[in-house]
């Protein structure tokens, strides 16, 4: 499924506009333990965090992640969002827990 797809299908919002969402999302990983998700990640996945500062990018590119997913409302700031817009990363916000983020990601097959 594309993060096109899932927008679609989730409502979810598209916190970086302008970016190409025609990336396949393989899996799906849930933590806000950075050093966790660094050693744990897998490319291609979508990460599920609550996490909403810069350093969570940095993470996110190294395990080449598809997206970010920044669940249960945090909010994102605007100088996350540019830093992910810089590096051609793209951040979906869910307005729902992280656990019931998930849930919805396994329904979709993800």
């Amino acid at each position: 499924m594309t993060i096109n797809e899932l927008i679609e299908k989730t409502g979810w919002k598209l916190a970086t506009t302008q970016l190409d969402t025609s990336i396949e999302v393989s899996g799906a990983y849930c933590g806000d333990l950075l050093s966790w998700v660094m050693g744990n990640g897998e490319p291609g996945q979508a990460w599920i965090t609550v996490q909403v500062h810069p350093n969570v990018i940095a993470v996110a590119l190294l395990r080449e992640f598809s997206c970010v997913i920044v669940a249960d409302g945090a909010n994102v700031t605007d100088e996350m969002v540019q830093k992910s817009t810089d590096e051609q990363l793209v951040m979906l916000e869910s307005g729902i827990p992280a656990y019931e983020t998930a849930k919805v990601l396994a329904a979709l097959g993800i």
